[in-house]
């Protein structure tokens, strides 16, 4: 039976990632870990332990007190905190990212870590971007994120580390706040419109993004560490994809369940960013070597939110119980 430990466990990701990783193995087989003393939820499904990845020793005193033998590192500064903090950005993601696989390489342990969309630049082909293209970001955050790709490659090549790796779209997720991403519109605008009404977006209406519901999120992670290390043919990172939308399309959409909902734009610094990644994304390796697919499309992502947001927002629904996930 697995041992698994969970980095930034308290995180968009993190959170519901715990919560299928206890459905499906067991509580007591999962370690969550992530900065705070003790979990923001309060919770007693899933073990806990403060911890910094910046401390590689005590990453590792962890890892061998409880017998970890897989690890998903989701600890990470997102995009728009990177640019406000560049050095911390660095320290945790890059600094970070090695202190794990240096542990994995001791230990053997399996090791995965999520790469972005950040990761490309305004000389990456936009539409239909592939598997193998122009790694040129602009930002902080995909900086550390390329250079975490060629960290997992090393290793893999060079040390038998089994890390795998996907290029995450912008998550959205009822089951935490945004998080300090350039994407997090996308789940900032359900809070607004359920509690006021009307929210103002931080990027162009036509501004289209690739993105992806929570549940596909945590399918795509299970299902890459489940596949036989023989078919994991890229070890960087795999394009990973389900819906590209506008701004205003999701905004329409809501508005069809919420008919009285108002939307303005005010593109602020992130649009920029925006700008810079792609806005339809070519996974066909992923879904080629290890059958990644994703099954939310706009109308049931917006449903779903709607559906489990609401109740959440109003104080008659608390931490959600854990899911199961295949």
């Amino acid at each position: 039976m697995k041992s698994i430990l969970v980095t930034g466990a308290e995180g968009q990701i993190g959170s519901d990632l715990v919560d299928a990783l206890c459905a499906r193995h067991g509580a007591e087989h999962v370690l969550a870990t992530d900065l705070r003393p003790a979990p923001r939820y309060g919770t007693t499904a899933h073990r806990y332990e403060a911890l910094d990845v910046r401390d590689a020793a005590r990453l590792r005193e962890v890892a061998e007190r409880y017998e970890i033998d897989t690890v998903y590192h989701l600890a990470s500064l997102l995009s728009a905190v990177g640019e406000q903090k560049p050095e911390l950005c660095w320290d945790v993601n890059v600094n970070g990212l090695r202190h794990v696989l240096d542990v994995a390489r001791a230990l053997k342990l399996q090791v995965f870590w999520p790469s972005s969309i950040a990761a490309f630049g305004p000389e990456t082909p936009r539409l239909q971007t592939p598997q193998t293209t122009v790694l040129d970001p602009t930002t902080m955050y995909g900086i550390t994120k390329v250079s975490g790709e060629l960290l997992c490659r090393y290793y893999a090549e060079h040390f038998g580390v089994d890390v795998r790796s996907v290029r995450f779209p912008g998550i959205i997720s009822y089951s935490a706040p945004p998080g300090g991403g350039t994407t997090d519109y996308a789940v900032a605008i359900f809070h607004e419109a359920l509690q006021k009404g009307r929210y103002t977006c931080f990027v162009r209406a036509d501004t289209v993004l690739p993105m992806m519901y929570m549940p596909d999120a945590i399918r795509s992670m299970l299902a890459i560490m489940d596949a036989p290390a023989a078919q994991i043919r890229v070890r960087t990172s795999y394009n990973l994809a389900a819906i590209s939308f506008s701004a205003a399309e999701l905004a329409t959409e809501i508005r069809r369940r919420l008919p009285h909902f108002a939307i303005a734009y005010a593109p602020d610094s992130r649009q920029a960013i925006a700008d810079s990644w792609p806005a339809v994304i070519d996974d066909r390796r992923a879904r080629e070597d290890w059958g990644w697919h994703h099954e939310f499309d706009l109308a049931a992502l917006v449903d779903d939110m709607l559906a489990h947001l609401a109740p959440k927002l109003n104080g008659s629904a608390g931490r959600r119980p854990a899911q199961p996930f295949p």
